[in-house]
């Protein structure tokens, strides 16, 4: 009864004093091309030389329409988030566990060095599973632990989920878009000439009155 209290007091916590920004990591191209990331918004210095800003992680609440009212404040309040990679039979027991309680919960990939580099930002090693509920990290599956988390953020132990539910699509940790190619500059076309009027015809001996056609 106190671990599911500390843990609880510990959930609430961190809800409270800084939940949104433990999410966030950007991944900063700057003009040279070089990568980094960082879980701190790029500087005013970054963003005037032209670095472009990418979000590497999207995660955050699960879609809610549709959910019962009590489930839907929970995942305002715990949104979890579970990161995983193919081929891994932990990442698989994580995801019935969440399922088979009825959490939602969105899913992001780890595949390429960008995802892993991006996964290590987050939760400061590459392990996985991993998950986050709330503002909380768990590394690793561990039934136990993940029990006793979910039950602190208040998920219920039964899925009530309604029977139209679908859970969202996994996506890459890191999105990579492609930065449009810049057009060629136009080759500089030569100056136009002005037209220059044909002189009218002179009188000649031929053509007294100096008419033209």
């Amino acid at each position: 009864m106190q671990t599911r209290t500390t843990i609880a007091i510990g959930l609430i916590a961190v809800s409270l004093t800084g939940l949104a920004q433990a999410q966030g990591v950007y991944k900063i191209v700057g003009p040279d091309g070089k990568v980094t990331f960082s879980d701190k918004p790029p500087s005013a210095a970054q963003a005037a030389s032209g670095a472009n800003v990418q979000a590497a992680n999207a995660g955050g609440a699960a879609g809610t329409a549709g959910l019962p009212y009590e489930l839907r404040q929970i995942v305002a309040k715990f949104p979890v988030t579970l990161y995983t990679s193919a081929q891994c039979a932990p990442c698989d027991s994580g995801r019935t566990l969440l399922k088979s309680r009825g959490v939602p919960f969105n899913e992001k990939t780890v595949s390429n060095a960008e995802d892993n580099e991006a996964l290590q930002r987050l939760s400061g090693e590459s392990t996985l599973p991993f998950a986050t509920i709330g503002g909380q990290k768990l590394k690793g599956y561990s039934d136990a632990e993940w029990v006793q988390y979910l039950d602190a953020a208040g998920y219920p132990k039964d899925s009530i989920l309604p029977k139209t539910y679908r859970y969202p699509a996994a996506t890459p940790l890191v999105s990579i878009q492609k930065a449009a190619p810049a057009k060629a500059p136009e080759a500089a076309k030569p100056p136009v000439e002005p037209e220059v009027a044909p002189r009218p015809t002179a009188p000649s001996p031929s053509n007294p009155a100096g008419i033209t056609f």
